[in-house]
């Protein structure tokens, strides 16, 4: 697709539309908006606008529509798959201003809140009235709920209660043509003709841009029980969590950390709460939560019982708010912590839990073929593992080029063979888009294609992502 370029005229009227103080064409800040955290990649926008209102995106998607201007959707920039980076330049748009919680419905247990509130900000505002909203990526400190819209979002608590698509009653959403549209409605039920807000959650910026969102509260549960459970075996570790479910438990979260992952973090947040011993391959973090403490405390004597029956230490039971939040902060700062240790890519694989442990070893088995190690860490309660590559002696040649992609696509081969995919909650974006044959039939992709027609007949909207 070619695009045009901005010209001195086309930044004028954008000035018109938000105001000359929410334009920026300084190099400084089209560096900022021209990464995510996606490895060390930086493709510079020609121009960042941060407007406030939906009317004011309207109009700029009007105006880059009729002038052929490519414009990329920017939440918090935590993204991993490339989804916020402005490859075909243009207009990277900073939904940053969009940051005010609407309404807090009690009666009905639903919020009205903008795409640019924090994931955490959020979840606290409306844990003071008592209520609950679970997906809480690691990433949630930081991230805005646009992007985790963009991006369907998960987080640990997903195993028990569901990622951000479940949340998701409806959108208001402006069209890559200017139109505003609402995709659905305030309910619990709906099924007046296709799902267009489901259609957004998870489509990267790609079909339009939410300016507000709806959704859906629980109750906040009373308490929460932690333990950490000490592996010598990683295949059994693996094993062990679909066990926990067969078993009749459904905990709050139930994450994997390899090893090297538990110990880099610690050294990286300066944390002693861990004893590591020698001969521990993996460790599982299993939550659990609810409203009858002493209900809550017998199944967790359960679950420890059930570990008991595999090759582990010393069971931890966090004994305090403090300790869990520090065993907490360990597994939410294993990305952190890897990326700062060792050049590395992460994998997003996803398979049925009770695969688990095939998908371990057919990724060790990759690592050893193409001379790399791995650390796997993640969402083992929904079989969700991020795995990162570690480049170690490889050379700049096979880092970044057909060497690596070719052990990226057998990993991605080895979910799809036993009924995963290739991203369980970071996206496609830029960096995975190359490999969604695997995955999808090539009908499949064409139907893709088409609702993005449908949608940006122009593809003036995040050009370059998913298809």
């Amino acid at each position: 697709m070619s695009y045009n370029k901005l010209t001195p005229a086309i930044l004028q009227q954008l000035s018109a539309i938000v105001g000359e103080q929410n334009v920026f064409v300084d190099l400084d800040n089209l560096k900022n908006y021209g990464h995510d955290e996606t490895e060390q990649l930086v493709f510079l926008p020609e121009v960042v606008v941060k407007p406030r209102t939906a009317q004011e995106i309207s109009l700029i998607l009007k105006l880059a529509n009729e002038q052929l201007i490519p414009v990329t959707p920017r939440g918090a920039g935590t993204g991993l798959a490339g989804g916020a980076l402005p490859v075909s330049a243009g207009i990277s748009l900073s939904m940053e201003r969009f940051n005010q919680v609407l309404e807090i419905d009690k009666r009905n247990l639903q919020a009205t809140v903008e795409p640019g509130v924090i994931n955490e900000v959020f979840q606290n505002i409306v844990k003071e009235e008592g209520l609950f909203y679970p997906p809480d990526p690691a990433s949630k400190g930081s991230c805005f709920l646009g992007g985790n819209i963009a991006h369907g979002s998960g987080g640990p608590k997903c195993v028990k209660y569901g990622t951000t698509k479940d949340y998701i009653l409806n959108l208001e959403v402006v069209l890559p043509t200017g139109e505003i549209i609402m995709t659905g409605a305030n309910t619990l039920k709906n099924s007046t003709g296709y799902n267009l807000t489901q259609l957004m959650v998870g489509s990267e910026g790609t079909l339009g841009v939410v300016t507000k969102i709806i959704v859906r509260l629980l109750p906040l549960p009373k308490y929460d029980l932690l333990m950490l459970v000490p592996f010598r075996d990683l295949d059994e570790a693996c094993a062990a969590v679909s066990e926990v479910f067969r078993a009749g438990f459904i905990p709050s979260a139930l994450e994997l950390m390899e090893r090297d992952a538990l110990d880099w973090v610690s050294k990286y947040v300066e944390s002693s709460v861990v004893k590591l011993e020698d001969g521990i391959q993996a460790h599982l973090l299993i939550e659990v939560d609810g409203n009858d403490l002493d209900t809550m405390m017998k199944e967790m004597e359960q679950i420890a019982e059930l570990m008991s029956t595999y090759n582990v230490s010393e069971i931890l039971f966090a004994d305090s708010e403090a300790q869990k939040n520090e065993l907490w902060k360990l597994r939410r700062k294993i990305n952190e912590a890897v990326k700062m240790n060792a050049i590395s890519k992460e994998q997003d694989t996803v398979v049925p839990r009770a695969e688990l442990p095939k998908l371990v070893k057919g990724v060790k088995e990759v690592g050893l073929k193409y001379n790399f190690k791995t650390v796997c860490y993640g969402h083992a309660g929904d079989g969700n593992l991020h795995i990162r590559l570690i480049k170690g002696d490889l050379t700049d040649e096979q880092w970044e080029g057909e060497y690596i992609k070719k052990a990226i696509a057998e990993i991605f081969t080895i979910c799809k063979n036993l009924g995963g995919t290739i991203s369980g909650e970071h996206g496609i974006g830029l960096i995975q888009k190359e490999y969604m044959h695997i995955v999808f039939s090539d009908k499949a992709m064409d139907i893709q294609r088409a609702i993005k027609k449908a949608f940006d007949p122009n593809a003036i909207l995040n050009p370059g992502k998913i298809v």
